[in-house]
């Protein structure tokens, strides 16, 4: 039976089909950072200087937004790809912003620090949920929420300890409301501490969620900041593999139902060593690395610098501001104290481990 070849049109409507998808919340998000940048035009004005960037002011708008007003379900695509892709593409870019002299300054010492204060944290704050009372999967959730990267960590470990729909979504709730928060606060206590711009892009990346909230949170101390802080970040991710791997291991102690666990457990070591290289890394870190090379190795002129830092800022706005879309404070009051003041002790822990860690390794 001969086949009928597909016409050119034919094979674009899909393709255009998913661009209209995108368009409604893509515009939401361009919007809202249209504002945050005016707003920070309107600050440079007044005083002469910007207290709140533009990264900041538009993930408070969207905050504000969202919290009033649930998008439908014809905006959410938008906000989505804003979110994730354009955010990943924004890390790749600012790969070419670091210098091979900021990862040396790092040293192994910082590696190793940031490995051991994951799993220092991780351990920590599971024994602070169980304290409080919080069953083991969602003191686990927290736990590795807190400590790793936020929903990402919590999405990635949820199947392998598990966990049920209600308490990925307390855990995830109160990740992005506290994210929020920090990001407006760590500044301020970088001050107060009287860290460096290298320190404090350590501190940064050790205590922040996900990487466009350490981007904001590290902006107003300077560039040298923002780019320790995303470096730190993204090794700080790294060690999800490692997280999930030992969960499986583990998983048939996070509950009473140890026979099921169990079985889930194996299927998802057996999963984890099928897994090609780009599921275990994400792509985007792959292309920030890449990046830091073609730097370091002088593969990128240096008339481009200026052009791909300004396109990684804008497009880093724009997932804050998708970030905010996605943030309803409302929901926290749901999820009850205890699960409250364990993320919140939490997160002081993980703050002190991280403080600790810098101000042991003396950078600059």
């Amino acid at each position: 039976m001969a086949t009928v070849p597909l016409s050119a049109a034919a094979i674009r409507r899909p393709r255009t089909a998913r661009i209209e998808r995108i368009v409604p919340g893509l515009a939401l998000c361009l919007g809202v950072t249209g504002v945050a940048f005016a707003l920070a035009g309107i600050e440079q004005r007044l005083f002469g200087e910007v207290w709140l960037e533009a990264l900041v002011l538009a993930i408070l708008i969207g905050t504000a937004i969202r919290s009033i007003w649930t998008p439908p379900a014809r905006w959410l695509p938008g906000i989505d790809f804003s979110a994730k892709l354009l955010l990943e593409i924004a890390v790749v870019l600012l790969g070419a912003s670091v210098s091979a002299a900021t990862i040396l300054a790092a040293g192994p010492a910082l590696l190793i620090g940031i490995a051991a204060t994951v799993f220092l944290a991780i351990g920590a704050s599971f024994a602070i949920g169980r304290l409080l009372g919080l069953p083991r999967r969602m003191a686990t959730l927290v736990a590795c929420g807190n400590s790793i990267c936020g929903n990402s960590a919590i999405a990635a470990v949820a199947p392998v300890i598990g966990a049920d729909s209600d308490d990925v979504a307390a855990a995830i709730a109160f990740t992005a409301v506290l994210g929020v928060g920090v990001v407006l606060g760590l500044p301020l206590l970088g001050l107060a501490l009287r860290l460096s711009e290298l320190q404090y892009g350590a501190f940064a990346g050790l205590t922040v969620y996900a990487v466009p909230q350490v981007i904001a949170a590290a902006t107003p101390m300077g560039a040298t900041a923002i780019q320790m802080g995303t470096l730190v970040k993204l090794v700080r991710v790294l060690m999800l593999g490692p997280v999930c791997l030992t969960l499986s291991i583990l998983a048939p102690r996070l509950c009473e139902d140890g026979t099921e666990l169990a079985r889930l457990a194996s299927a998802e070591r057996r999963k984890a060593n099928r897994l090609p290289i780009h599921h275990l890394v994400p792509w985007f870190i792959l292309g920030f690395l890449g990046m830091i090379a073609a730097r370091s190795f002088g593969l990128i002129p240096q008339a481009a610098l200026a052009p791909i830092a300004g396109a990684a800022t804008l497009l880093t706005v724009v997932s804050m501001a998708a970030l905010g879309l996605g943030v309803d404070v409302r929901t926290v009051a749901k999820a009850g104290g205890r699960v409250t003041a364990a993320v919140v002790l939490s997160l002081l822990v993980l703050g002190a481990i991280s403080f600790a860690l810098v101000t042991m390794l003396h950078l600059g």
